[in-house]
């Protein structure tokens, strides 16, 4: 959806969006009660909250932008660390060819 110049986002807390997950599945609302009660502007922004959480868990409500390595889970981070690791060792025998 593209964004108008000047126009203001609205962006949602952490707990908004457990709240309103919560309320989904816990309390079995529909997407429109959800919005009305919490006053999001589109229903369509709950879906998406739900399609992430049902993706990654909580993890995935999290604000990512540029802060992508903060929130990243411990299993996902180590497994970006062995992977530079080998990649580093590939050019560490590589370079030591090369001397």
């Amino acid at each position: 959806m593209p964004v108008a110049k000047g126009q203001k986002l609205n962006t949602y807390s952490l707990e908004v969006k457990t709240e309103a997950i919560r309320l989904h599945v816990e309390e079995g609302w529909t997407y429109r009660q959800i919005t009305e009660h919490l006053n999001i502007y589109d229903k369509d922004r709950v879906k998406r909250w739900m399609q992430k959480y049902k993706q990654l868990g909580e993890f995935g409500l999290l604000d990512q932008r540029g802060r992508r390595d903060n929130y990243m889970d411990q299993d996902r981070q180590v497994n970006k660390l062995k992977r530079e690791n080998e990649m580093l060792k590939k050019c560490l025998e590589i370079w030591k060819r090369e001397v």
